[in-house]
């Protein structure tokens, strides 16, 4: 693609273009643009720039303005000064919602960070201490059924924070707790179904502790024998949770029954749709989901928006249908980790979605200019800035990928909105 330097005097309507500098130091709200209106031409020219960079390919051709008269292009520039001004307001407004975004998300990753800090010591206590594990347990999603049940709305934030190998079991069933807890709302479960959900999904693959590592960590296709194994989890889960009889009884199946399918074709036991758990259904579809987002082969990994996309289109009739549709309806069209690009044409990651605004999540932007930690995280507005599409991992240029991590753990907190 070629680039060109010209002189801010010879820019013209339709010039595709980059303003040199910092983003502070223009009033809109992307330095990359297409000049649409003699305005934003006038405003270009007075910010006294050395020079404009110019993409002819990305330009159009537009119908060039007549000349104005003297008192004509004196109205003009009045206009055009008071139109600035405006701008530079709202770019202001905006940096100062970005801001607050930012603390709002610090905010999240540190109430987070807590919460895998007590999933981590409650595991470790399982084999030891179980009664103990299981209360800890219990404050912990009790704390989250409040938040929950206490909120007129909800606020769904991604966590950005790097996945240690050897923590994946954590961040994943604080994953799935947390969704399927959600889900359960959703599907308008009373209090104590929630918090069972909580601890089942909490729990789900605590079995795994007793499956050799090797087997877990493996990116190749596994053996048979390996794989038999593996399906052992399920029934060194109900025995875990069995050595104390604190561990709520409509949880117990949760642990036994995430990987059965609807056809049947699921294990341990094969069962059909009718037989399986009400509770245990919601949680092999919040599964389901978080294992498309996290496959052991990373480059195997799917976007938040891809993995829905996928369970919807390819495990029709394995996966419960109402806990589906349900679930892709709470997630949102654009679930936090998805990768869109803007109507201004700039790319980002979704950071977290209201429930009441599913349609204007918030967005983290990728800006070569301005360091990663201090990223602007946008609030989107149908009327000024919109999602034009959404994109794969695959397809982000590297220093795109690497600004905005997608690769890293998609982990959700939720946060109540009064």
């Amino acid at each position: 693609m070629s680039v060109l330097k010209i002189k801010p005097e010879e820019l013209k309507l339709g010039y595709a273009v980059k303003l040199p500098g910092s983003w502070m130091k223009h009033p809109f709200l992307s330095g990359n643009m297409i000049i649409e209106t003699s305005q934003q031409l006038q405003i270009i020219r007075s910010l006294n720039l050395d020079y404009v960079l110019f993409y002819p390919d990305k330009s159009k051709k537009v119908a060039q303005p007549p000349e104005l008269s003297d008192d004509e292009q004196a109205s003009f520039n009045m206009a055009a000064s008071e139109a600035q001004l405006k701008l530079q307001q709202e770019k202001m407004q905006r940096i100062e919602q970005a801001k607050a975004n930012r603390r709002d998300i610090q905010k999240t990753e540190k109430a987070f960070a807590q919460s895998l800090i007590q999933v981590k010591a409650l595991m470790a206590k399982i084999n030891g201490r179980p009664l103990n594990a299981i209360e800890d347990a219990g404050s912990l999603i009790g704390a989250m059924a409040d938040v929950l049940l206490g909120a007129d709305s909800l606020i769904l934030h991604l966590i950005t924070s790097a996945n240690k190998e050897q923590e994946g079991l954590y961040y994943h069933a604080l994953n799935v707790a947390t969704l399927s807890m959600m889900l359960a709302k959703n599907l308008k479960l009373d209090a104590a179904d929630i918090k069972a959900v909580g601890m089942g999904a909490l729990f789900h693959d605590i079995g795994k502790i007793k499956i050799p590592s090797q087997i877990l960590r493996k990116t190749t296709p596994l053996s048979q024998p390996e794989e038999n194994l593996l399906k052992m989890h399920t029934k060194y889960g109900v025995e875990l949770v069995g050595l104390t009889d604190t561990f709520p009884l409509q949880a117990w199946p949760i642990i036994e029954q995430h990987h059965e399918l609807i056809d049947g074709t699921g294990y341990p036991k094969g069962l059909k749709e009718a037989q399986i758990d009400k509770l245990a259904r919601i949680v092999c579809v919040v599964n389901a989901f978080d294992n498309l987002c996290h496959p052991l082969d990373i480059s195997k990994a799917r976007s938040p928006h891809h993995a829905l996309s996928y369970m919807y289109r390819s495990m029709k009739g394995k996966l419960p249908e109402l806990e589906m549709r349900i679930m892709i309806k709470m997630m949102g069209v654009y679930p936090p980790g998805t990768i869109v690009m803007l109507s201004d044409q700039r790319i980002g990651i979704v950071m977290s979605v209201n429930s009441d605004n599913l349609l204007c999540p918030n967005v983290m932007v990728y800006d070569a200019d301005v360091p990663r930690l201090e990223a602007p995280v946008l609030t989107l507005e149908p009327d000024k800035v919109g999602i034009s599409k959404v994109l794969k991992i695959q397809s982000l240029p590297q220093q795109v990928a690497e600004y905005l991590n997608p690769r890293a753990q998609v982990s959700y907190h939720l946060q109540g909105k009064p």
